[in-house]
């Protein structure tokens, strides 16, 4: 009985995940682990990163996406542009540049727990080749 059960609420769960990811999988938010950066060498995308910009790294978003990206502990948010990849640490979902963390109030701890939404698909180019996707 126990293992039918089980088996029931997994096939359940599953279908509903498929009828949320059929709407709109690009506009479902993300939560999980944030850092912040501030190189000054090329991003992904081919521009040089600006840490006064707010920008930020995430490992398969479009460049020129914008996301708003929430910190959990204070609620504040920033809208960034994605213009590069990463982060690269396991367990981090988004690295965002020094003056996104400093909005969000992030700096000094270097890390936090944030959620991210997809406000704006951008200009949507392929990583690393600048072209436009068709």
């Amino acid at each position: 009985m126990k293992t039918f059960r089980r088996t029931t609420l997994a096939a359940a769960a599953f279908a509903a995940f498929a009828m949320l990811g059929s709407t709109s999988a690009q506009a479902a938010p993300g939560c999980g682990h944030a850092s912040w950066y501030a190189l000054t060498s090329k991003t992904a995308s081919g521009e040089r990163m600006n840490p006064a910009k707010l920008t930020a790294a995430h490992r398969s978003l479009p460049f020129g996406t914008k996301v708003k990206v929430t910190n959990k502990r204070n609620g504040k948010s920033v809208v960034v542009r994605i213009n590069d990849r990463g982060p690269f640490i396991k367990g981090r979902i988004i690295d965002v540049s020094k003056a996104a963390a400093q909005n969000i109030g992030m700096v000094r701890s270097g890390t936090a727990q944030v959620c991210y939404q997809i406000v704006d698909s951008g200009n949507q180019k392929v990583a690393g080749r600048g072209l436009k996707d068709g």
